[in-house]
């Protein structure tokens, strides 16, 4: 994504925000919201995000220019692949209500952007350009403007050019040489993509450049049921495992569209598997991680809208809940001033600035999943892994995340950390208001540790002791008795020597909630 977005300082951060849990889909019969909530969803969304003038959408919700300002007007304005997702979240409104203010969108915005970007071609992200190809052919599916299938046929071929035999196959990540580079996010969604052309032109070659991309990144970047981010470097290449939605959303996508054009079996169990594993592995107590701010932060907006996709094909109601219980989350945690949604489901959307790509995905998530009318809480499966919840740093180091000691749940666990200002931040939500004991797993190689823990703001235990394991790959428990409130909760693990605190800990989750 254009100048940022596979730079390693800003991966790894994001990665720092993100873990694992194994969720059982279900805790409660029927977990979701209302149309009229997804109505005051997509609305806010709009009033806060979208210039009628300009035809385009606002980068934040104050109008201003702050962090990621890569957009057109130094920066006021989204990005060339932020706004091809604003443009969805429109459609998506769309195919829910049939609306005609957001039909006339659909034009306007494409109108907006040709205004802003009058050759596309400038841009050297070949992943930029192809969501902008892969929503061209959606808007041409949803309204049969010619225009629309044109233009994503011609970004299509201008992309598929950069597909070579280096690394064994795959589309260039960009266009100018200066990255060595070929990942999911470039790949899977021409898949789709060209699936789409197939279907709209009869045109067989575009079948079976399909099927060449697909199975390159199943030889090269899916391993089992985990699909890795790129592969870079001289040679062969080295594959990197780094793990986000919507690399799984877009590769359950692109098997997807296969399997519908083909009914070969395997590529649906492709799309189940890589829908599983986000499920069970990029999720905290159900809902999906936070996956951090700017770019990061519409990634599961991508693997909501794929996921969708494949609930519909298969009729699965595991799929189902699971959206509604993100549907809910989202929008439990909407700032009621505006209504908008944060980057951050589990936790409620903070008083400052809010970047448009966040809160687009909340918007779609409600505009793509059915409504079954409960608004109430959702409380989750009661287990979050800590490499999931949030990690606040102290320097910009001091806490980080591992997977190397064995016997850890999830994908892996906080590693060892005796730095001031450093806590793992889980956001709990409970439906009803009550005292639990929670339990951390935990081990403690070093001998004993301390760490304080406080509940919404206030410590509850100064210097909780974790007795000392043996070593890191043995793995023991500590419970605590805390009182939660009906909805949202913080509960913080953090390390601060003027409490006594000392020691290195590593942490694998908290559960009993």
């Amino acid at each position: 994504m254009e100048n940022k977005l596979k730079k390693t300082s800003k991966w790894l951060s994001i990665l720092l925000a993100a873990a694992v849990i194994t969720p059982v889909i279900g805790i409660k019969d029927a977990n979701a919201f209302t149309s009229a909530n997804a109505d005051t969803a997509m609305n806010g969304f709009v009033n806060t995000f979208y210039d009628a003038n300009a035809k385009y959408f606002y980068t934040n919700s104050d109008h201003q220019i702050h962090t990621h300002a890569h957009g057109p007007n130094g920066g006021l304005y989204t990005d060339f692949w932020w706004e091809a997702q604003m443009w969805e979240t429109v459609m998506d409104a769309y195919e829910r209500t049939g609306s005609s203010t957001y039909r006339t969108m659909i034009d306007d915005i494409y109108a907006g952007f040709n205004s802003k970007y009058p050759n596309m071609m400038d841009n050297d992200f070949n992943d930029d350009l192809g969501w902008w190809a892969l929503a061209a052919m959606r808007a041409y599916e949803l309204t049969g403007t010619v225009e629309y299938r044109n233009r994503a046929s011609y970004l299509f071929d201008q992309i598929y050019n950069f597909n070579d035999s280096t690394y064994g196959g795959g589309i260039w990540w960009k266009r100018d040489g200066t990255s060595q580079q070929k990942n999911i996010a470039t790949n899977a969604p021409m898949v789709m993509t060209a699936m789409k052309l197939k279907n709209a032109t009869n045109d067989s070659t575009y079948q079976t450049k399909a099927l060449n991309l697909y199975n390159w990144m199943k030889s090269r970047l899916v391993a089992g049921n985990k699909i890795n981010d790129h592969v870079e470097g001289s040679g062969n290449g080295i594959v990197i495992d780094w793990d986000f939605t919507y690399n799984y959303g877009t590769f359950l996508g692109a098997a997807l569209a296969l399997y519908k054009a083909t009914g070969t079996q395997s590529y649906l169990t492709d799309a189940t598997t890589a829908a599983d594993y986000a499920i069970s592995k990029l999720t905290l107590s159900n809902t999906l991680l936070y996956e951090g701010e700017n770019d990061g932060a519409g990634f599961k907006m991508v693997f909501a809208r794929n996921l969708n996709n494949l609930r519909k094909e298969t009729g699965s109601s595991t799929y189902l809940n699971f959206l509604q219980q993100n549907a809910t989350q989202a929008f439990n945690h909407r700032r009621t001033s505006d209504n908008i949604i944060g980057s951050d489901w589990t936790a409620p959307t903070g008083s400052g600035y809010i970047q448009s790509m966040a809160a687009a995905a909340g918007a779609s998530l409600l505009q793509l999943t059915p409504a079954d009318n409960y608004t109430g809480y959702i409380a989750g499966n009661g287990t979050y892994e800590a490499e999931n919840a949030v990690l606040v740093k102290s320097g910009g180091g001091g806490i980080g995340n591992e997977s190397t000691a064995a016997g850890y749940t999830g994908r892996g666990y906080v590693a060892g950390w005796n730095t001031n200002g450093t806590n793992i931040t889980f956001h709990v939500n409970q439906n009803s208001a009550s005292t639990r004991t929670i339990t951390i797993r935990y081990a403690a190689g070093a001998g004993n540790a301390g760490r304080y823990v406080s509940v919404n703001g206030n410590v509850v235990s100064n210097n909780l002791t974790f007795n000392g394991t043996g070593g890191w790959g043995s793995w023991s428990t500590v419970t605590l008795n805390v009182n939660l409130n009906a909805g949202s909760n913080t509960i913080v693990i953090g390390y601060d020597s003027s409490k006594g605190n000392t020691n290195y800990l590593n942490v694998d989750k908290m559960y009993g909630l």
